[in-house]
């Protein structure tokens, strides 16, 4: 044995002597000459980094182009500006790299890269964002393992038919895997993984293919029935050369102008309104824009109807007299009803329990006439079951809603002569004097337990709404069945509310109520959700998020310690055996240890309050809070409630 081979030999063993005797003091043995990483050639561009321990891997081989001027993710990232995408949410990964450093470095960060610690919460920032900004946001994600993290996300967004654009990296060609982890995060065809719930996808095989496939999903995802789209992008694609740049072209994009209703079908729509006895509006994801609203308030005022706001979207003021959306007895009443941009229309027409056996019957009556308007069934697909169950009609208009109502409305004023204006106008009155009825009644309700603890979470509502009702505020999340703000706030601004989740994926709200608080600060917009603790649960590094990029959200949780929705069903399931429900709470509950929410935000860097079990408590702590988000940063306000 060679005497320089002896002295490596000799060095190791007492390196590893040494470790396991002195610990962190072996760390400061200067490593072996033979194994220190090679001096960077003078042409390097980028500096290596001095005291950071790099893996061989990511140092380029002597041979490597390390001249390269151009690289097919700098063209890519000019694709993906030139459609006005602002913001690029990912969880960084090596297969879309070439993006990456193009976005950084070509383009100067833009789109801004948005840093997420999950793919969950990349694309529900993107979901949150589109509904709020109008427009969407893309995310990347990290081949096979990277999108099956981001699948929930996207299919939520499917069922909320919400843009967004996904962005894929993958490695094709099988020679140019690298062994180990980029073979087990490859595919050939990595979209099929997300096909059934995204409305386009495609595997561009050249830029220029890329480009035309980019603008192409861009407009596919913002044509009504809007969706997620998913491309795949080669790895090989975004970091070689540009062979022929002068080749390269970017398709111009013009958005498509949504599709109207057809006429005729409008003006017999608008002569089955006229003419009813007791017209209703039903809608859902009806408002895409600010004129959304502003129709539907304009149709409904024309015929003084009664409206219900399934509040899949911003459709309807939450004050306006003609708002009947807390009374719900009112379909049994109406001989015409007019549902616009549905996603359920069934379950809102229909009577359905599974508390004894699953049964249902009509919440109509059996000769009321019932006319769709909407785009919901001109795109479906068959295996997920989010198009609901089959809803007989007599008149089908296939059309955008918000596109349709103005001519709809034209239809109606031209049919309404004085004598019915007068019969109008005393409908009206009615319904109004009813909706008054059903605010000062939700008032004294939410006054029920005020002084209880837990808190209830009428008072909680309450307290918030005392905070920011001086704001020009924007309610971006709730809570599933958390009714009180559209029961009793004043609801009437395009971007005061953006729904809910559309697939009811725990998990959506966190994340979701942050990428619309990002399309609220340019705005000036004071933004606040409320969040259930378990959906909390599934993405408390959203905060991080909001913490690094200084996106300011007040976000209230609603901590009533369990998974409450499944508990009561466990009740009603043992109720229904006769059996005991003592035990219900096994599997369900938060408890033994409880959760600290603002314990957690804090470790984030998010300003927390609480956990608060008193209500006297809240008010002040929820002034802090609102301080902190108008300074421009987040807050969270940890909220123990009733779970009743």
């Amino acid at each position: 044995m060679s005497k320089r081979r002896r002295s490596a030999d000799s060095s190791r063993r007492n390196f590893l002597k040494g470790a396991s005797l002195a610990g962190a003091a072996a760390a400061m043995v200067p490593p072996a000459t033979a194994h220190a990483i090679p001096a960077a050639p003078e042409t390097r561009k980028a500096a290596i980094p001095g005291p950071r321990q790099i893996a061989a891997e990511t140092m380029a081989p002597a041979a490597d182009p390390v001249n390269q001027t151009s690289s097919g993710g700098d063209f890519m990232v000019d694709v993906l500006n030139s459609l006005g995408i602002e913001y690029l949410a990912i969880n960084c990964a090596s297969s879309y790299r070439g993006l990456h450093e193009a976005a950084v470095n070509h383009a100067n960060n833009k789109p801004e890269i948005l840093t997420c610690v999950h793919e969950d919460i990349a694309v529900h920032i993107a979901q949150g964002y589109a509904k709020m900004a109008g427009r969407p946001m893309a995310m990347a994600c990290h081949g096979v393992v990277g999108l099956q993290h981001a699948t929930m996300a996207i299919y939520n967004a499917w069922c909320d038919r919400v843009p967004v654009i996904v962005l894929g990296g993958n490695i094709m060609e099988a020679d140019k895997r690298a062994p180990g982890a980029e073979w087990v995060h490859s595919g050939v065809d990595i979209g099929q993984i997300v096909r059934e719930f995204t409305k386009w996808d495609d595997q561009p095989a050249s830029l220029q293919h890329f480009a035309e496939s980019a603008v192409r999903a861009y407009k596919i995802a913002t044509t009504p029935p809007m969706g997620p789209v998913f491309l795949a992008l080669d790895a090989e694609l975004q970091e070689n050369p540009i062979p022929n740049a002068k080749s390269l072209r970017i398709p111009k994009f013009e958005p498509v102008t949504p599709p109207q209703a057809d006429s005729g079908a409008i003006a017999v729509a608008a002569k089955m309104l006229v003419e009813a006895q007791n017209p209703i509006i039903i809608c859902d994801r009806l408002a895409r824009t600010p004129a959304g609203m502003a129709s539907l308030v304009e149709l409904a005022e024309t015929l003084q109807c009664g409206v219900i706001d399934n509040a899949g979207r911003m459709n309807f003021p939450s004050r306006h007299p003609l708002n009947q959306s807390f009374r719900r007895g009112i379909i049994v009443q109406s001989d015409v009803i007019l549902a616009i941009e549905m996603n359920d229309l069934w379950g809102t027409l229909t009577h359905f329990s599974d508390r004894i056996v699953r049964q249902s019957r009509p919440a109509t009556k059996p000769d009321a006439k019932i006319i769709t308007l909407g785009v919901r069934d001109l795109y479906l697909k068959s295996n997920y079951q989010d198009f609901g169950r089959w809803q007989d009609v007599d008149l089908d208009l296939a059309g955008d809603g918000e596109a349709s109502l103005p001519v709809l409305t034209e239809a109606v004023r031209r049919l309404v002569d004085n004598s019915r204006k007068d019969a109008f106008a005393a409908r009206g009155q009615k319904l109004a004097k009813l909706h008054q009825a059903m605010v000062d009644q939700s008032m004294t309700d939410a006054t029920i337990g005020w002084d209880s603890s837990p808190i209830t979470t009428a008072r909680m509502c309450a307290e918030v709404h005392n905070q920011i009702k001086d704001q020009d505020w924007s309610l971006v999340g709730s809570a599933i069945r958390l009714t009180w703000p559209h029961r009793f706030w004043d609801f009437k601004k395009s971007y005061q509310w953006n729904g809910l989740s559309g697939g009811a994926g725990v998990g959506y709200n966190l994340p979701a109520s942050i990428g619309a608080a990002l399309a609220n600060k340019k705005r000036g917009v004071f933004t606040v959700a409320f969040g259930g603790d378990g959906d909390f649960m599934f993405n408390p590094g959203a905060l991080w998020t909001a913490a690094h990029h200084k996106i300011p959200i007040l976000y209230i949780v609603h901590n009533n310690r369990a998974y409450h929705q499944e508990y009561m069903y466990l009740v009603a399931m043992a109720a229904r055996h006769g059996r005991g429900v003592e035990r219900m709470d096994i599997g369900t509950t938060l408890k033994d240890p409880n959760i600290d929410y603002a314990t957690i935000a804090r470790g984030m860097g998010v300003h927390g309050e609480g956990p608060i079990t008193d209500p006297k408590d809240l008010g002040p702590a929820l002034a802090r809070a609102v301080a902190v988000v108008k300074s421009g940063e987040p807050a969270v306000v940890d909220v123990v409630t009733d779970p009743r």
